[in-house]
């Protein structure tokens, strides 16, 4: 690939991952829009690969915490915020991991990759996140995080394996239904993609492990690098503008590039 396309990619995919917009959606609508090659699934691994590394740093005493705490929730002890936090990460995990492995096995994950898809979900679920953060509550924060919100939030997760729902959007949506407030509702979900990350780019690099030879890997290291770099710069303007802002701007962007998809699409 040539540096420009792995730069492409790797903006799209830094940019978009933390906000509401769908990543997988515009991965998706890029060879279909430009006539470009799909990136394939080395370069997918990679630049989830840099989001994961970003959410981790911003992150960090959070993440630092669950880390020291799975410690202590696998010796069966759940006595700290930090092993409660791990606890209720991998409680959200579960619902997107078992339907994306069905999805994956019976290639209906393949059959959902398409303009006409991407457009419906784009308009929709833009629409319900306005809705949402219009009418949800901003009452509890991150640390009321509880059992229920996490088995909730996590099935509004595995609802973004429909390409262009947008994970994070989806989650804050649930998130605020819930009432949480914007800036927790966002922190919450930053969470939770953590390990749906993880367990996406492990299942993928399964995929792809005998496969990659060194070129591929040096242009997977590339676009890791140019992916971690934007996902650092866009999740951390988020939640600085979330502090005077709504998700609005982000739902707008969401319904127009809807309706030019299904333009398109239906055209």
């Amino acid at each position: 690939m040539s540096l420009f396309h792995l730069f492409l990619v790797a903006m799209i995919q830094g940019l978009t991952e933390f906000l509401p917009v769908s990543s997988s959606g515009h991965l998706i609508l890029l060879p279909n829009l430009t006539g470009l090659d799909d990136q394939g699934l080395v370069i997918d691994v990679a630049v989830h690969v840099g989001t994961l590394l970003a959410v981790v740093l911003y992150f960090h005493r959070d993440v630092a915490a669950a880390f020291l705490g799975l410690g202590r929730l696998l010796r069966g002890r759940m006595d700290t915020e930090g092993a409660r936090l791990a606890f209720l990460l991998i409680v959200a995990t579960v619902p997107v991991v078992l339907i994306g492995l069905v999805l994956n096995l019976t290639g209906l994950e393949e059959a959902m990759r398409s303009i006409t898809v991407i457009g419906w979900t784009m308009l929709i679920f833009g629409l319900v996140l306005y809705w949402a953060d219009q009418k949800g509550p901003a009452a509890r924060r991150a640390g009321e995080w509880a059992l229920r919100d996490a088995v909730i939030m996590g099935l509004w997760q595995a609802v973004a394996l429909i390409p262009g729902t947008s994970r994070s959007g989806i989650t804050i949506t649930g998130a605020r239904l819930l009432g949480f407030e914007r800036s927790d509702a966002a922190k919450i979900a930053m969470l939770m993609s953590i390990p749906t990350i993880a367990a996406s780019g492990i299942l993928l690099g399964a995929e792809v492990a005998v496969t990659a030879d060194a070129a591929i890997a040096r242009d997977g290291a590339i676009a890791a690098g140019f992916a971690f770099v934007s996902a650092l710069l866009a999740l951390s303007l988020m939640m600085r503008l979330l502090r005077s802002v709504s998700f609005t701007p982000y739902v707008i962007y969401r319904v127009i590039l809807g309706l030019v998809l299904l333009a398109i699409a239906y055209a």
